[in-house]
Parts: C-alpha cells; structure tokens; sequence
C-alpha cells in the first residue's frame, strides 16, 4: 500500500503523534499476518494436517518468498511455526517499505486457490481483503492508549 493513502487511511491525528502512523502500519500488518496463520481448529482457514504449509510462511522486505516446487513435509514428521523471522521483518521494516509475505511449501497455491477437486481456502486473500478494517481497528486502539 503506498505511504500516502496508508497516511490517509489512519488520519490526520496520527501524523501529529511521533511514531504513531509507523506503530499503526506495523501492528496492522502483523494482525493481517496473524490471521492469515489463523488455524481451522482456532476459528481461521488455514488447514494443518503436519503443519508444514503453516511453518513455511516467510517475510521479506525486498521480493516475495517463492514456492519451492520441492519442499514436502517429512512423512510422520510434524512442523510449527515461529512467528520470530515474521516479525524481525515487520519490525525493521520502515514506514513506505513495501513487505512480502509467503508460504515456500510446494503445495501453497493449492491451498490457496484450491485443486484436484478441493475447494479453496483463500486463507491469504481473506485475510489481506480485511487491510483496511485491521487499519482502522489499530488506529483507533493507538488512539485510545493514548487518550486522544
């Protein structure tokens, strides 16, 4: 999202407080994020059968994370998640910076978009659908901490 219309989505008040339109970009991006991991079992979309799709999720401030059409789970092997690299990346990244975020696991789109009769689960798209509301939401949490 380019900085000028994320400025405008969080309003005129944020510029006025030092740190709070960057406090704002970071904590909506990684709410999105979360999301994004939210698991069927915690109420989300994304399926975790090894947890292998789910752990091979990567952030990047300078090209999108690509599928590695070789990376399988390990049979009987199980994989989870830290969210550590994710927010390294959103935590050094600066305000205008544009961030990427994707799943390395051979199968990603498949989940995502559906395939060999499966339907979608658009676990991605949902969640980055709802920009716009995390920003608003945020925005307004900052504003209240602050008591403005």
């Amino acid at each position: 999202m380019a900085t000028l219309s994320f400025r405008a989505a969080v309003a005129g008040w944020a510029d006025k407080v030092e740190g709070a339109v960057e406090a704002v970009f970071k904590e909506a991006t990684q709410e999105v994020v979360e999301e994004m991991q939210t698991t069927r079992i915690e109420g989300g979309r994304m399926r975790v059968d090894t947890g292998f799709l789910w752990a091979s999720l990567m952030a990047s401030t300078s090209a999108m994370p690509r599928i590695n059409p070789n990376a399988l789970p390990v049979k009987g092997q199980h994989y989870t998640f830290e969210m550590d690299q994710i927010e390294a990346v959103i935590i050094g990244a600066d305000l205008g910076d544009e961030l990427y975020f994707g799943y390395t696991a051979a199968y990603a789109a498949h989940r995502e978009y559906g395939a060999r009769g499966q339907p979608a689960d658009a676990f991605v798209r949902l969640a980055v659908q709802n920009w716009p509301v995390v920003v608003d939401r945020k925005a307004a949490e900052l504003k209240a901490r602050l008591g403005l």
